[in-house]
């Protein structure tokens, strides 16, 4: 059976409100869980102490567990000094997609058809 801790979301429509469960990885997003671990809420300042709400002792004893963190999650983690959230790095994420680079060729070729003629 694996294990993810992940958000759950709770609240109404338009605010938010997401616990931190563990939960089968099978299981669906607002359904059965384990355990409770934390809350968050989006909708309090990035500043604010109240935003994430973690208990740091259950939380590393299911990763020691095995429990498999979000990267949402991970990043509540890294921040709380309990595990440690590696950077990503896409080198390709800023480039033009197929689409784009072939139109930017179609015009660079009218371009040079149009200096030439």
């Amino acid at each position: 059976m694996a294990v993810k801790m992940r958000l759950a979301r709770a609240g109404t429509k338009k605010r938010p409100y997401y616990h931190i469960v563990i939960a089968d990885a099978a299981a669906p997003r607002d359904g059965k869980f384990i355990d409770v671990v934390g809350a968050f809420n989006p909708m309090l300042p990035k500043d604010s102490a109240d935003r994430v709400k973690l208990d740091g002792e259950k939380a590393a004893a299911w990763l020691k567990k095995g429990a498999q963190a979000t990267d949402r999650v991970l990043r509540f983690l890294d921040k709380a000094g309990i595990a440690k959230r590696e950077a990503r790095n896409n080198p390709q994420k800023a480039l033009p997609g197929k689409k784009r680079q072939e139109r930017e060729k179609a015009a660079a070729a009218a371009e040079a058809a149009k200096a030439a003629g």
